[in-house]
C-alpha cells in the first residue's frame, strides 16, 4: 500500500494532513510533517499536495552518503536519524520535492507510508492504494 493523492481539486489547504502527520510522531505544529500542502495561488488556483510516492528505487536513498536512508520492501525508505548528518542531499535528490526538512533538528522528515494523514483529510484528497 502506498499513500497517494486522489484528487488535488478537492484540497482546500486546511493542512489537517500535515498536523496529523506531525502529531503521529508526538509533536505539535507542522515543522516535522512529512507531507506538505502548498498554495498554487490561493483558493482560486488551488493547492498542491506533496507526498512521498514510495519509489521502488528511491533517489533519496541513493544520494545519502551515510546510509541513513534505506529502501523498504515495496517502496519508500526508512530513516535512521542517528546516521543522518543533515547534508540535505536526500531532499535535493527527490524529483517530487517530497523529502520535507525539519529545520529544528536539521534532518529530513520522511513519510513512512502509514496512512495516518488519510483519516484526517476532510475532503478525501489522500488515500492508501495498492501499488
Amino acid at each position: 500500500m502506498r499513500l497517494s493523492v486522489v484528487d488535488t481539486e478537492l484540497c482546500v489547504g486546511c493542512q489537517c494532513c500535515m498536523f496529523a502527520c506531525a502529531r503521529r510522531s508526538g509533536l505539535g505544529g507542522i515543522a516535522s510533517s512529512a507531507i506538505t500542502v502548498r498554495s498554487m495561488g490561493g483558493m482560486e488556483k488551488g493547492f498542491k499536495v506533496i507526498v512521498c510516492r514510495a519509489c521502488d528505487d528511491p533517489p533519496c536513498a541513493r544520494a545519502c552518503p551515510t546510509g541513513a536512508l534505506t529502501p523498504k520492501p515495496g517502496g519508500g525508505v526508512r530513516l535512521n536519524a542517528s546516521k543522518c548528518i543533515g547534508c540535505g542531499r536526500c531532499a535535493q535528490a527527490c524529483v517530487l520535492g517530497a523529502v520535507q526538512w525539519d529545520d529544528d533538528v536539521n534532518k529530513p522528515s520522511i513519510c513512512i507510508q502509514c496512512g495516518y494523514c488519510v483519516s484526517f483529510c476532510p475532503h478525501g484528497v489522500l488515500a492508501m492504494e495498492d501499488k
